[in-house]
């Protein structure tokens, strides 16, 4: 580089490959591996007792992928080759470049998986929607993050969408998050005394979390054929979401009954079906 001469990556020293070599490289692929699922499963055991902070220590295991996975390359490297350093950027760039051309999509996902880790637009313990898919974040790795949905299977997306598409994070790396619950009731029901009864069921929650800054609301909307209750409030941890949302909902249900507010009639909903349904029938017989 200094005579002006360019390396060349073909006059690379190449090692003599013998067993010892073959066992080498795969001793550090098997410690890369037995690594990686030990380390984090530690941290994983630590973010339960970490509290509040569990999720920032969940987001140690991208980063600690990227550092053990890039070791790994360097070893298998070196283990092959001698390289001086300017044939190593030589090397890294030709690399580089042919992942760009050949190997373009695992390229985008890992360029994606960095940009997560050092940016996080979403991080490991968050619910998340992303195209059609809703579910909380259980693992983001160096091609894809995987979420468990509700119905508890998991789906493994790309991470070079989060290039070209927009992700949504209902809680932003904290451990409380929002929850909306709507309940609708006949017109002709009482809805001041709907909104108290799902008010109390909200705030008697085990599982609800109030206080200045995460403060909760109770909401009415007049439609022509029904009212609509809403109640916004913060679940105490994400992962309690539909626990929270199920308990508020049946014990708001159980006082509605016990109070008279009724769910709305169908009849009044759809008259017009109702009729035509009653004409089909008369006809049908």
């Amino acid at each position: 580089m200094a005579n002006g001469i360019q390396p060349d990556i073909t006059d690379l020293p190449i090692k003599e490959i013998d067993i010892s070599t073959i066992l080498y490289i795969g001793y550090i692929l098997i410690i890369a591996y037995i690594a990686v699922r030990v380390l984090s499963w530690v941290l994983m055991r630590l973010s339960e007792r970490a509290g509040i902070y569990r999720i920032s220590v969940t987001m140690a295991i991208p980063l600690l992928k990227i550092a053990i996975y890039s070791t790994a390359l360097y070893l298998f490297i070196t283990a092959i080759i001698e390289p001086s350093l300017s044939q190593l950027v030589a090397f890294a760039g030709l690399f580089g470049a042919a992942l760009g051309f050949g190997l373009k999509d695992v390229f985008a996902d890992i360029i994606g998986g960095i940009v997560i880790t050092f940016e996080r637009p979403y991080q490991i313990g968050d619910k998340i929607a992303i195209k059609e898919h809703y579910g909380e974040v259980i693992d983001i790795g160096l091609r894809s993050t995987r979420i468990r949905t509700p119905d508890d299977s998991v789906v493994t997306i790309p991470n070079f969408l989060v290039f070209n598409q927009s992700v949504e994070s209902a809680n932003a790396g904290k451990t409380e998050m929002m929850v909306v619950i709507d309940l609708f009731i006949d017109p002709e029901s009482d809805a001041g005394l709907a909104m108290n009864i799902l008010k109390d069921a909200l705030v008697t929650s085990k599982y609800a979390y109030i206080t200045a800054n995460r403060p909760y609301t109770v909401l009415l909307d007049d439609f022509p054929f029904y009212k609509r209750v809403r109640a916004k409030a913060y679940v105490n941890d994400l992962r309690y979401e539909f626990e929270f949302k199920s308990e508020v909902t049946r014990r708001a249900w159980m006082a509605y009954s016990r109070e008279g507010i009724r769910p709305p009639q169908v009849q009044r909903i759809l008259p017009e079906t109702a009729d035509q349904n009653e004409r089909t029938s008369e006809r049908s017989t």
